[in-house]
């Protein structure tokens, strides 16, 4: 039955899937590109995916700052700052390619990196207004607006990859032009800010000791795993498929089916975890990346690369959005802030390091890029024996009362 809290959740959640949408079709386009664009400036091909890293690089360091922010001046302000990094960060490193600059498209990643972390915390702000019945379905719905920037992202990427005369720059502009339209989707956002007066009083875990709690450590060791493996092979992903004798339109559409597979299954995730608990479904995206990860190594036709991908954006969607529901339900409203901001942290500091092994991996590791790929694949396999011990452990304490 729904509540009138749960009223205001539906509104805020379309709100979010539009974001998720629109805003959320720059991800794709440039992580599908940014590799490339990068290989065709950088001096050394080991720093092809340097931009696509200073993203994610970007993304770590802000994350804690936004967290905060939205937990003084509220989401809505969050989520402006997030699009306007978005477009000054498409804008540098544009002018970077104008310019032949590999560092100024570095910088400009960078910058782009403040809205992925915005893009983040989407997933928070639609629990914010749920009732705990609703909170798994609303962070399940968010993460399924996802599926149109699929489609959007890398089908607009492949429309303005060559429509300037340098390569690449048609993308950047049109990022730019995307932030500064979708920012005005937040004035429809209603999300209170937190009234600091209602916490007076409540003893918050430090974030030592949230990390000490075993479901909150479960739940970020698990996202981080999740995160960064699905960054490792995809950011690789481009540079594979063209080093293996394909075109860049093949490297767009087997992108496209894998951001498809991260977000379809978004739109039952959430009940799927009512009906079986959080734990089993964060298991089964494990198996799910490992199994990804055992297809990539198998071969090297585009089935392969399809199938792998496939599998890779399954796997991350049912591991981050189980960790996601663990996390928010293990933290307090007034510890919300600050678990946010510590998680997203550690997060996209384990994909920072993900991002900037996968260049490495992929280029300087083997003779071909068969090996490379081969390379990066292989690497999947110590990340997920660590996560599925932490569910393990997890699993095998006594339960708490």
């Amino acid at each position: 039955m729904m509540t009138d809290q749960d009223s205001l959740a539906r509104r805020n959640v379309a709100v979010l899937v539009a974001a998720q949408a629109i805003l959320g079709a720059q991800m794709p386009m440039i992580f599908t590109f940014g590799g490339l664009a990068g290989q065709s400036l950088a001096s050394n091909a080991c720093f092809a995916t340097l931009p696509i890293s200073m993203i994610v690089l970007g993304s770590m360091l802000t994350a804690t700052p936004l967290s905060a922010l939205m937990q003084r001046h509220g989401r809505r302000a969050g989520f402006v700052v997030g699009t306007l990094g978005g477009a000054v960060g498409a804008g540098i490193s544009a002018f970077g390619l104008l310019h032949s600059s590999f560092f100024l498209l570095c910088l400009g990643s960078l910058f782009t990196g403040i809205y992925m972390s915005a893009q983040g915390f989407y997933r928070f702000a639609a629990a914010d207004t749920a009732s705990d019945d609703f909170k798994p379905k609303a962070i399940s719905y968010v993460m399924a607006g996802g599926l149109l920037s699929a489609v959007i992202g890398p089908q607009l990427g492949t429309a303005t990859v060559d429509a300037m005369v340098v390569p690449f720059l048609g993308i950047y502009l049109a990022v730019v032009v995307l932030n500064l339209i979708g920012m005005f989707m937040f004035v429809l956002l209603q999300i209170p800010i937190p009234d600091r007066r209602a916490f007076d009083g409540v003893i918050a875990r430090s974030r030592i000791e949230l990390l000490k709690t075993p479901r909150v450590l479960v739940a970020v060791i698990v996202a981080a795993v999740s995160y960064a493996l699905m960054n490792l092979v995809m950011t690789s992903t481009p540079l594979a498929v063209v080093g293996c004798g394909y075109a860049k339109i093949d490297a767009g559409h087997i992108v496209t089916g894998h951001v498809l597979a991260m977000y379809a299954p978004s739109f039952f995730t959430g009940h799927v975890i009512a009906r079986f608990g959080v734990e089993k479904v964060m298991a089964v995206g494990l198996s799910i990346l490992a199994a990804a990860g055992a297809v990539a190594i198998a071969g090297f036709d585009l089935m392969h690369f399809y199938v792998a991908l496939i599998l890779l954006g399954i796997g991350w969607n049912f591991g981050f959005i189980g960790a996601t529901t663990m996390l928010t339900g293990s933290v307090s409203p007034s510890e919300r802030g600050r678990m946010q901001g510590l998680n997203d942290l550690i997060v996209f500091g384990s994909v920072t390091l993900a991002s900037l092994s996968s260049g490495g991996l992929m280029n300087c590791s083997g003779s071909s890029a068969q090996a490379g790929w081969s390379a990066v694949n292989m690497a999947m396999l110590p990340f997920l024996v660590l996560a599925g011990g932490a569910l393990i452990w997890l699993a095998a304490r006594p339960k708490e009362v």
